[in-house]
Order: structure tokens, then sequence, then C-alpha cells
């Protein structure tokens, strides 16, 4: 994953296997805002003095990098940090999501990961470096917005899931202002800081956010105007014609949109894209997210439950 940088010559001279492990320490650093000996020993299964002479190996290169913190018996992430490694964006989405290689399972259980096309713009690692240390550490993070109807706008949010629409990187949060949960697109976020040690409201929590809480059952089937509908059945591994979902509320419009999924109440779109048909359109009821997917009666969505 990483590339060696050449802001001190000395890191040429370690074996790639040191790299390697001093880059695990760079991404917990980075990314986390925090890393400990036992990470490293469970992540290499290597002994705890052997993990020590890594961090010291770490702080040696990269003083500014890392601080340790004796009460928490950890180390952070440092003041003035300035990486030794670069990074490629979506390995590290990979990594973070998924945890690869990592027996640990760094990432949260409410982070989600979904194929799709490339992105329109990968997110700068500076923006998701601040995104994931907030929600790592449980941190609001300041941060300039630019939003499509309010223009530049300065905002704080409460950080906990990011989410992968197929063309774009979103990280889900209660927006303060708003006083409300929300999806912020990261590609938009500039000046992000991380409010270290200002408490987080009980309101504010990820478990109070209803629709990302709440599953949605989705029944979709090949739309009623195909000529062919067995084909669509044998493309998307439907059982007795009908293909089952369940979704997250807050995430359910980015996937009907990006399967061109007809929601129209009378399979009403006629396009070749629609190959697929929504038969329980009620089940989006309420959903403010629902307002992406084609077809889907406004009026519909406005109905909460």
């Amino acid at each position: 994953m990483p590339h060696t940088s050449l802001q001190d010559p000395s890191i040429e001279s370690l074996t790639q296997a040191q790299r390697d492990r001093l880059a695990f320490i760079e991404l917990r650093l980075r990314f986390m805002g925090s890393i400990r000996r036992q990470d490293l020993v469970t992540r290499f299964g290597m002994q705890e003095a052997a993990a020590t002479r890594d961090i010291g190996l770490y702080k040696t290169l990269a003083a500014n990098n890392i601080q340790y913190d004796a009460k928490a018996k950890t180390y952070l992430i440092g003041n003035h940090f300035s990486p030794l490694f670069s990074y490629d964006t979506e390995r590290v989405l990979a990594w973070l999501t998924q945890g690869i290689g990592d027996n640990a399972e760094p990432q949260p259980k409410t982070w989600i990961i979904s194929d799709g096309p490339a992105l329109l713009a990968k997110p700068d690692l500076n923006t998701l470096s601040a995104v994931t240390r907030a929600m790592y550490l449980d941190c609001p993070l300041s941060m300039q917005y630019h939003s499509l109807s309010s223009g530049l706008t300065q905002c704080e949010i409460v950080p906990f899931a990011l989410i992968d629409t197929g063309l774009r990187w979103h990280v889900r949060a209660f927006d303060r202002k708003s006083q409300e949960f929300r999806d912020f697109v990261l590609t938009r976020i500039q000046q992000p800081k991380v409010l270290v040690g200002q408490p987080i409201a009980a309101h504010e929590q990820c478990d109070q956010d209803a629709e990302w809480n709440r599953t949605v059952e989705l029944e979709l089937v090949p739309h009623p105007d195909q000529p062919h509908p067995e084909i669509t059945e044998m493309d998307y591994g439907m059982q007795n014609g009908v293909l089952r979902l369940t979704l997250r509320a807050a995430t359910v419009g980015y996937t009907l949109r990006k399967w061109d999924v007809d929601c129209s109440a009378g399979h009403q779109l006629y396009e070749v894209q629609h190959r697929l048909w929504l038969v329980n359109s009620h089940n989006l009821n309420g959903i403010a997210n629902a307002r992406l997917a084609p077809g889907i009666d406004m009026q519909t969505i406005q109905k909460k439950h």
C-alpha cells in the first residue's frame, strides 16, 4: 500500500518488513488518531518488545508525528503530523472499511462499502484522515462545506460512518447546525479540524439516527415492459422472479439510483436502462434518502411513519 517518501533518506536503509510495520503505525496514527503496542503485536504476530522498538524507530524518523499519552497508555497523532509515506486513496479506503490484512478488524461495524463504478473524484487523504480520526476518537469535526443549496458554510458535525454510493464517498454525521443526521460528500469538505476532547451529546450519537438504524425490505422484479424478463432474472440471480434486498433506510436511495430501478407506482418509466421495478415502493414512505430513487412519488416520501 505505501510508497516510500524521500523525505528522510534513512528510510531507504530499512528492510521491507520494517517499512511495512512503520507504514502500519503511520496509517493508524493518521486515520485513527492512535496506536498501541498491542495493535502491532496483533497485526504482525510479534513480541511487545519488538513492537516497542518499531514505535521508537518511527518516532526517531518522525518525532512530530507521534506523542505518548501516559494516562491512556497509548500513542497519539502528533500536533504537527507530516506523513513519511504516501498512499493510494482507494487502498486506504479499502483498508479502513474492510481491515484488509488486519486480524484486529479496526473498522467500526457501522462503516459500509459497496462495489461501484469509478469515483467522480477521490477524496483528499488529509480530509479523509480528519474525518476518520473524529470517528475513532468520538470527537466532533469542524469544517467548511460546499453545499449545492447553501454554498460555502461553516459547520460542526459528529461523524460515525462512511458510505460509498458508487460515484462519491459520503460521511454520515449529525449536523449541529440543522440538528439532523445528514450525509456529507467528502470532496466538498475543506479545512477539517478534529475537536479533540469536546463532548458529544446523547442525541448526536449514531444510535439516535432513525434512518441509519431502520432497515428496509425491497422486492425487485424484471421491469414489466421488458420482452425477455428471464434474462434479467439470470443477471440479478433472482429466486422465483424476485430479488429481495435488505438495506439501511439512510442509503436505500443510492442503491435504487445506481441500479436505475423504476420506483414509480405503475412502472411508468419506459427507458431501456430501467431493467428492474420496485414492487413494494410503499416501503419507502417517510425515508428522506428515497428522494433519489427514479420515478419515486415525492408525496409518498414525505409521509412519515
